[in-house]
């Protein structure tokens, strides 16, 4: 796995301060993005909190996320939260250290009070004094909330006095990319009223306790509660690594309701699902991968867009339509591009790709976010789709009409069919994952060789073996 260091400079730490008129917490932001391009500390939000308390239990939730591992829980993992406003609103978002749990809190535009919200995305500082902090705060005493250097640090700013130094596994950036893909699949699927929703969350066992389990669990929605099942069967929602649930924890007492989003289940495989929970002008919103031991970084949803010279155009005319929505609208950018809402959706998922879009469940719509991190090498690292450019760069893939076939040097040969535009291959990726983490590098090699032939049945041999 590539790992890089990566520099977070903060003008100095955030902090939770006490003032005449209630208390004042400060956000620290690093170097990120904005419509008049990269600053070093963005300002995006001056005003006040109308449910401190909750706000406080929302921020923690996200940073406990950040600085957790729920797979190989013996290394350590910290990085800082990711921010971005998008004019009406706050976004808190955080990835795991093992990959599998994706997190966000929208801070609504009812749960602000007193400012304007700006656009842009950067990391914000949480430290673990203010993390202390938040946690004891216990009533809703006004709460000045600062995203960004306050005015004076503005104008005199001689530098960045707070550094960090944070780990950036490439599967990070992928897992990003590929947990907005995945979610862009699910659909609502439960919803629980608040007495039910903190039953069940509290029903649930906790990583290290007696009887815990690791392995993936089955609920079905009766009603308003989710009642255990052991199978997958019809209407269920797959519950993978129940204990991953734990940061959901700190805003129990705060929920309104509990929402459930995921796929339509088609078979007996582990699949993800996002567990959001509504509370007061917010969203807090926990997004699971399909087992505990498995990132999202290898689900492979985004390769198909990558793969695509096609795509890579489109999606940079849609980069330049964007501009910082909280609500990506499909037709609208069909419209102004002039391009088929397919292919900008496809375009999208390329920019995902690049953290430059995430997805949100509760609206079934992208939104519009820039990582602060150097994101293209999730396309650069990808072993499967440097493996198919491989492929085609070696001339390993010749079509014929709807038929094409290769040589290799030992002659082993595999094997790609297309029937109804799906692809499926006589690899050992394909006969272990049936389609279930994407498509494998010969299935992409067709794809690209593919681009502009005749459409159709196809059958093609390739060299090598498995990924």
């Amino acid at each position: 796995m590539t790992r890089s260091l990566q520099a977070v400079a903060y003008t100095r730490s955030s902090t939770l301060e006490s003032a005449p008129d209630g208390r004042r917490l400060g956000l620290e932001t690093s170097r990120g993005a904005t419509p008049r391009g990269v600053e070093d500390h963005p300002r995006f939000f001056a005003g006040f909190l109308t449910s401190p308390q909750v706000a406080s239990a929302g921020l923690l939730a996200v940073a406990d996320v950040a600085g957790a591992r729920y797979y190989q829980q013996q290394l350590r993992s910290s990085l800082d939260p990711v921010v971005t406003g998008n004019g009406d609103r706050l976004r808190f978002e955080s990835f795991s250290g093992c990959g599998g749990v994706y997190a966000r809190l929208d801070v609504l535009a009812a749960g602000l009070d007193g400012g304007e919200v700006g656009h842009g995305t950067t990391n914000v500082d949480v430290n673990n004094p203010l993390r202390e902090a938040l946690s004891r705060i216990g009533s809703d005493d006004p709460l000045h909330l600062r995203v960004g250097p306050d005015e004076l640090a503005v104008t005199t700013l001689d530098g960045p006095v707070v550094e960090k130094k944070v780990p950036l596994p490439d599967r990070w950036l992928r897992g990003f990319a590929e947990a907005q893909v995945t979610a862009a699949g699910f659909d609502l699927r439960a919803e629980l009223p608040a007495a039910e929703a903190m039953r069940f969350l509290r029903s649930l066992p906790r990583a290290g306790t007696r009887g815990s389990s690791r392995g993936v669990r089955w609920v079905v929605p009766a009603g308003n509660v989710l009642r255990p099942t052991t199978r997958p069967v019809p209407g269920a929602i797959c519950l993978p690594g129940p204990e991953r649930l734990v940061a959901l924890q700190r805003v129990l007492r705060h929920a309104s309701a509990l929402r459930v989003y995921g796929p339509a289940l088609t078979g007996s495989a582990a699949a993800a699902s996002a567990w959001e929970v509504v509370l007061p002008g917010m969203r807090l919103t926990l997004t699971l991968s399909p087992e505990t031991s498995r990132g999202f970084s290898g689900e492979g949803g985004v390769l198909d867009a990558l793969a695509t010279d096609e795509a890579a155009g489109d999606a940079e005319l849609i980069s330049v339509l964007l501009a910082w929505e909280p609500r990506i609208d499909v037709g609208d950018l069909a419209t102004a591009s002039g391009l088929p809402a397919e292919r900008v959706r496809a375009a999208l998922v390329r920019l995902g790709t690049s953290g430059r879009v995430g997805y949100d469940t509760a609206e079934a719509a992208y939104f519009h976010r820039e990582l602060p991190y150097d994101a293209e090498r999730v396309e650069r690292h990808n072993p499967r789709l440097r493996a198919a450019r491989d492929l085609v760069g070696a001339g390993a893939v010749v079509l014929d009409g709807n038929l094409g076939t290769v040589t290799a040097q030992d002659g082993h040969a595999h094997r790609v069919r297309d029937d109804a535009g799906v692809l499926s291959c006589s690899c050992l990726w394909w006969a272990k994952y049936r389609g279930g983490r994407g498509p494998c590098k010969h299935a992409l090699a067709v794809r690209m060789v593919r681009r502009g032939a005749v459409s159709g049945q196809a059958e093609v041999l390739f060299e090598g073996g498995a990924r």
